[in-house]
């Protein structure tokens, strides 16, 4: 798709449950080529609005836009083939298949014949090769057993790292990243930060939930805060913090621990 406007467009979605309302009239834009963080305390509603993006959802009012299509209660598999990919803070990995084999899953679907493979790589070869290529440039020795062994058997950080790939392997326009940085060692951490920025600088757009402020704020550089489902404000992230409603909702309790 091509034109000028935002790439992603959110208008006053909220999504209820019953009486419960996990999110309620969140608008916001996020341009081509930008990371975007999403902070709020536990239950502020980040998981489900990006449910409500990617089509796990179907919001109860509001419109999401990709490109100014509304995508609104579009299928999960057809947002993710339109180019919006997500990875999981829970991962979910084809455990009995090899890691590479679990990114020629998606290099066999439709977006992934039609684009020609990740932006990052133009490269040519089975799909097998270029499985290894896109792990290798997020941190699998190519030569060790790792790639090949089951993906039920990687450490976290692998996984992590996994589902990145899979992500990539679909050539998306948009990733969306929850919680990539939890259940990671600071070594890990500080390895990953830089390979996000490396994969936002080939063209990617990137919005992610993260609690984990000191590492989301070295790559993202505007930021949406909510809290009990509503949007409190959004803009650089030194001004997020400062924000007198976002010290209370969410520093307050956990700043001692970013």
């Amino acid at each position: 798709m091509s034109g000028t406007g935002p790439i992603l467009e959110l208008r006053n979605v909220s999504m209820h449950f019953g009486g419960i309302r996990a999110v309620e009239n969140v608008s916001f834009q996020v341009e081509p080529g930008e990371v975007v963080g999403i902070i709020g305390p536990n239950g502020s509603g980040k998981t489900t609005l990006i449910n409500c993006i990617t089509g796990f959802l179907k919001p109860t009012r509001g419109k999401v836009l990709f490109h100014g299509r509304d995508i609104t209660g579009m299928p999960a598999h057809k947002v993710a083939q339109l180019g919006i990919t997500r990875t999981f803070q829970i991962m979910r990995p084809y455990h009995s298949l090899p890691a590479y084999k679990n990114l020629v899953v998606p290099l066999c679907s439709p977006r992934a014949r039609r684009t020609g493979g990740w932006r990052g790589g133009g490269r040519h070869g089975d799909r097998d090769t270029v499985a290894l290529d896109i792990l290798e440039e997020l941190g699998f020795e190519r030569d060790s057993r790792v790639p090949y062994q089951a993906a039920g058997t990687l450490p976290t950080g692998y996984l992590k790292r996994l589902e990145l790939g899979r992500c990539l392997a679909l050539n998306p326009e948009v990733l969306i990243c929850d919680e990539v940085f939890s259940g990671l060692s600071a070594s890990e951490i500080a390895s990953l930060v830089p390979l996000i920025r490396r994969i936002n600088e080939q063209g990617l757009t990137i919005l992610m939930i993260e609690h984990r402020l000191r590492e989301l704020f070295q790559v993202a550089r505007r930021v949406v805060a909510l809290s009990y489902g509503e949007k409190i404000t959004e803009g650089p992230p030194e001004e997020v913090t400062a924000h007198p409603k976002v010290r209370e909702a969410y520093l307050g309790s956990e700043e001692e621990g970013c």
